[in-house]
C-alpha cells in the first residue's frame, strides 16, 4: 500500500488549458508565433483551449466533487512578467493567487510550476535559453514567484522536462521556438537552463515568504529489462544513465539532466563522449546547478526493453508484436515505471513525486451522455500497481499527478489527442467526467487499496497436460483429442493436476510456465478456502485399447495410516466414448470379507467380479473401496482425488518386461467395501439432460460435478473455491477467449461473470 500522506493529484500546463483573454495584460510567448507559422497538425490554436483562465472556478469545484487532493500546475512566464523581465503583470498575479485560493479552498493542495515551455517572445528575439541572460531572467521570475505566491503555496517546481523543450524546440524543431540548432548551441541552452534552474532555486528560498519545498521534473523514456536476471536489470540500469542514443537525439538523456542536479557534476561517460560540443562548464556552474533540492520530480509515459548481451554489453530488445500502444501511439508498458522509478531512486535518493503519467485515448460521448474510457483505467491500473510495487519495495514515493485532469490542447498535435480525464466539448466547452475519472476517485479515497496490485490476478488458468504410456494405452488422445502425444501408447492424459507424478504448467498469461503446485504455494488466493494442505483434485482424459487392471483404492483415512499421509481416492467417470454393448466392472458379488479373501486367494475371478452394461454418455462414480475396471475401447473423462493411490486386485496375468505388473492383495481385502453397493447407485444417464444448464452429476464430501451443454450463450458467476472446466466437445468462447475439446482450465477463486458461447460440451468441477 502506499504510505498514509501519499498525494493523489492531477496535472496540466498554463498554456494547455488557460486560453487568452485580449484584457488580461499578458504578452506573447513562443508558442504564439509557433501557431502562427502553421506548426500545428490541426491547424488549430490556444486561444481558447478549455478556457480555463475565466473557468477555473467551476473546474476546481468539479476537481473536488471528484475527490482530487492536489493539483500539479504552471503559471505563464508570459503571463506575469510581459516582456519576460522587469514589468509585472498586476492582473497576472490577481489572477493566479485566486486560483491558488480557490484550490485551496476547495481542499486541494498547490503545486506550482514555474516553466512548463511558457517562454516570453520578447526574450526568444533576445536569444532566448541560448542567452547566458537567461539565467538572470529565469532568476529574477522566481523572485517575483516567491513574493506573490509563497505565502499561499508551499510547493514549487522550477523546470519541467528539459529534455523535451531543449531537444524538441531547439534540436528537432518540433515544438516552439522551432529551432534546428546544432549540438554546440543546445549544449550550451541545456547548461543554460539547469543554471537558471539552479538560480531559480537561490531566488525562492531567498525571497519566500515561509519555509517552501522545491523540486524539479525531468522526464524521459526508461530502460526496462528483458527478465529479472541480474545481468539483464544491470543492463538496463546502465543504459538508462548512459548514452546510447545518435548524436541528433541525444537530449533523451537521464543522467546528463539529472546528474547535475542531485549529483553534482554531469557523468563523465558524457563528458567524454560530448567534449568536443561542451560549453565551458566551471566549478561554480555546478555549484549553481546542484543548489539543494526537497524533492524530485520525474514523469514517466513508457519504456525500452534492454537485456545483457553475449559479450557482456547491453542489448535493446525490440518491443512485443503487438504490444497495446495508446491513441498517441506510444506503447504501454508499466515495467518501464516499475523499473525506472527503482534505478532512479538507487541512484539519487531522493524523494519522488510521479509529476506525469497517463494516456491518450479515442474518447467519444456515448448517446448515454456518458464518456466510457476503459481503456485508460486499465493503463492507469497497471502503472500505479507498478509503481505501489516499487514504493512496497522501499522507494521513497510521496504522490501520483495524473496526466491530465482536462482534455486540452497538446502542443503541436492540437486538439488531436485526448489525455485528460474530463471530456471538453472544445466548441461548447462542457466538462464531462468519464469513467476513469470516477475510478480514479475510488482509487484516492482508498489510497490505492483498489488497484489490481492489492487484489489476485484471476485469470482463466489454461493447463498444459501431462501425458503417460500405458501398457493399456493408445493413440486416440492424439487422433481424436489432437494433443501431441509421447507415443500409441498413451494411456492419460493428466490435464489439471498438481501431483508430483504429473504436475501441469500453465500455458499462457500472467502465470505462464508455472506449475499448478507452485500456484497453489505461491498464490493460494487463487483457490480460495478448500480446507485441504494440496490441490485437491485431479482430471484426467484416459484412452484404453485394452482393458485396464481391475482395481479399487483406498479412503483417506486408510491411506493416511497406509501412505504417507496421501489423500485417499475417490472418483468418477464421464463416459466420453466406448463400444456398443460394452460391459466393465463395477462392484463385487462377496457376501462377506471372508468369502471376498476366499475367492481372490482362490482366483475365483469370474464369480468375484460383477459386470455391468454402460454407454457413451453415462456418469459412474467409483467411491473408495469400489472394485471397478475401464475396458478395452472406452474413454472416459475422471475427476477424482488428487491422489495416485491405486490397488490392483487382478492383472489379467498381463505381463510387462517379462515380469507380471505388482498386485495389492491384502491391502486390495482391507479396503473393498463388503458387501458392494447396488450399480444403480454408481451409474446415472445424461441423456436428455437441458442445454444451457449446469446439470449436476454428482455432489460428495470430495467434489462436486456438473455437465453442461452450451448451445448459443449461457453465462453465470464463479461464485465457488474454483472451477475447473474441461471442454470435451464443440468449440466457442469463454468471456472472448476462444476454447474447444480438448482445453482444460480453472476458473480462479472471485473470477465474477462467466459468459460462453457457441456450441459445446463441458464437464465442471470443483470442491
Amino acid at each position: 500500500m502506499f504510505r498514509d500522506d501519499f498525494v493523489w493529484g492531477v496535472a496540466s500546463s498554463a498554456y494547455q488549458i488557460e486560453g487568452k483573454d485580449p484584457q488580461d495584460g499578458a504578452g506573447r510567448m513562443i508558442w504564439d508565433n509557433f501557431i502562427e507559422e502553421g506548426h500545428i497538425a490541426d491547424g488549430k490554436n490556444a486561444s481558447v483551449t478549455c478556457d480555463h483562465m475565466h473557468r477555473y472556478k467551476e473546474d476546481f469545484k468539479l476537481m473536488r466533487l471528484l475527490g482530487i487532493k492536489a493539483y500539479r500546475f504552471s503559471v505563464n512566464w508570459s503571463r506575469i512578467m510581459p516582456e519576460g523581465t522587469g514589468r509585472v503583470n498586476e492582473k497576472a498575479i490577481a489572477l493566479y493567487r485566486d486560483m491558488i485560493m480557490t484550490m485551496k479552498e476547495n481542499g486541494i493542495t498547490p503545486y506550482l510550476t514555474m516553466y512548463h515551455w511558457e517562454f516570453p517572445q520578447a526574450l526568444q528575439d533576445r536569444g532566448g535559453w541560448l542567452n547566458e541572460e537567461s539565467i538572470q531572467w529565469f532568476g529574477d521570475y522566481a523572485t517575483v514567484i516567491a513574493e506573490n505566491f509563497t505565502d499561499i503555496c508551499e510547493y514549487i517546481i522550477t523546470l519541467n522536462e528539459p529534455e523535451c523543450f531543449v531537444g524538441l524546440g531547439h534540436l528537432s524543431g518540433v515544438h516552439a521556438p522551432g529551432m534546428k540548432m546544432g549540438y554546440k548551441e543546445t549544449f550550451q541552452i541545456a547548461h543554460n537552463a539547469l543554471r537558471a534552474h539552479g538560480q531559480a532555486v537561490i531566488n525562492l528560498r531567498k525571497h519566500a515568504k515561509r519555509p517552501i519545498k522545491i523540486g524539479y521534473a525531468p522526464t524521459c523514456s526508461m530502460a526496462y529489462p528483458e527478465t529479472d536476471k541480474p545481468e539483464d536489470i544491470e543492463a538496463a540500469r546502465k543504459v538508462l544513465f548512459s548514452f546510447y542514443n545518435p548524436i541528433s537525439n541525444w537530449t533523451w538523456n537521464v543522467a546528463w539532466f539529472n546528474d547535475p542536479v542531485f549529483l553534482g557534476k554531469y557523468p563523465e561517460v558524457g563528458l567524454e563522449q560530448f567534449k568536443e560540443y561542451l560549453p565551458k562548464i566551471t566549478k561554480e556552474d555546478m555549484e549553481l546547478i546542484s543548489q539543494p533540492l526537497d524533492f524530485m520530480g520525474q514523469n514517466i509515459y513508457n519504456g525500452y526493453i534492454i537485456r545483457a548481451g553475449a559479450d557482456g554489453e547491453p542489448e535493446f530488445v525490440p518491443l512485443p508484436d503487438g504490444l497495446p500502444k495508446t491513441a498517441a501511439g506510444w506503447p504501454v508498458n508499466p515495467e518501464c515505471l516499475y523499473w525506472g522509478i527503482k534505478f532512479i531512486y538507487d541512484r539519487y535518493r531522493m524523494p519522488i513525486y510521479l509529476t506525469e503519467n497517463g494516456m491518450s485515448c479515442h474518447d467519444i460521448v456515448s448517446r448515454d451522455g456518458q464518456v466510457h474510457d476503459p481503456n485508460r483505467i486499465t493503463f492507469l491500473d497497471r502503472y500505479l500497481s507498478a509503481l505501489q510495487c516499487a514504493s512496497d519495495e522501499g522507494v521513497d514515493i510521496r504522490g501520483y499527478f495524473l496526466w491530465t485532469f482536462l482534455d486540452n490542447f497538446e502542443w503541436e498535435k492540437g486538439f488531436s489527442e485526448r489525455f485528460g480525464i474530463v471530456h471538453v466539448d472544445f466548441s461548447t466547452l462542457k466538462r464531462t467526467a468519464k469513467d476513469s475519472a470516477f475510478w480514479y476517485q475510488k482509487v484516492i479515497e482508498t489510497n490505492g487499496a483498489i488497484l489490481s496490485a492489492n487484489r489476485p490476478v484471476t485469470p482463466i488458468l489454461f493447463m498444459e497436460p501431462v501425458f503417460k504410456q500405458m501398457v493399456w494405452g493408445g493413440s486416440r488422445l492424439g487422433t481424436d483429442w489432437h494433443y501431441d502425444i509421447p507415443g500409441d501408447d498413451t494411456g492419460e492424459c493428466w490435464a489439471v493436476s498438481a501431483h508430483p507424478n504429473g504436475d501441469c504448467t500453465v500455458r499462457e498469461g500472467v502465470y505462464k510456465g508455472k506449475t499448478l503446485s507452485e500456484l497453489w504455494k505461491e498464490h493460494h488466493e487463487l483457490f480460495g478456502d478448500t480446507g485441504t494442505k494440496e490441490f485437491p483434485l485431479l482430471i484426467k482424459v484416459i484412452d484404453a485399447k485394452k482393458d485396464l487392471s481391475i482395481q479399487v483404492h483406498p479412503d483417506d483415512v486408510y491411506a493416511a495410516a497406509h501412505e504417507n499421509g496421501s489423500f485417499g481416492k475417490t472418483e468418477c467417470w464421464y463416459v466420453l466414448d466406448c463400444e456398443p454393448d460394452t460391459m466393465m466392472v463395477i462392484g463385487h458379488n462377496a457376501t462377506t470379507r471372508e468369502e471376498l479373501a476366499d475367492m481372490i486367494h482362490g482366483g475365483r475371478w469370474s464369480e468375484l467380479f460383477r459386470e455391468v452394461p454402460v454407454k457413451k454418455g453415462d456418469f459412474i462414480q467409483i467411491d473408495p473401496g469400489t472394485i471397478h475396471s475401464i475396458k478395452g475401447g472406452m474413454m472416459v473423462l475422471e475427476t477424482q482425488q488428487n491422489s495416485d493411490i491405486t490397488y490392483r486386485v487382478y492383472d489379467f496375468d498381463r505381463l510387462v518386461d517379462g515380469k507380471p505388473r505388482q498386485l495389492h492383495i491384502d491391502q486390495s481385502i482391507d479396503v473393498i467395501t463388503v458387501p458392494a453397493v447396488p450399480a444403480s447407485e454408481n451409474i446415472r444417464t445424461t441423456d436428455g439432460l437441458p442445454e444451457n444448464r449446469m446439470n449436476l452429476l454428482i455432489s460428495c464430501d470430495t467434489y462436486k460435478v456438473w455437465k453442461l451443454d452450451v448451445n448459443g450463450r449461457f453465462s453465470f458467476e464463479q461464485e465457488y473455491p474454483f472451477l475447473i472446466m474441461s471442454v470435451i466437445d464443440g468449440d466457442g468462447l469463454i468471456n472472448g477467449q476462444m476454447i474447444g475439446k480438448g482445453d482444460h482450465f480453472i476458473l480462479p477463486c472471485g473470477y465474477g461473470d462467466v459468459n460462453l458461447q457457441g456450441k459445446m460440451k463441458l464437464i465442471i468441477s470443483t470442491v
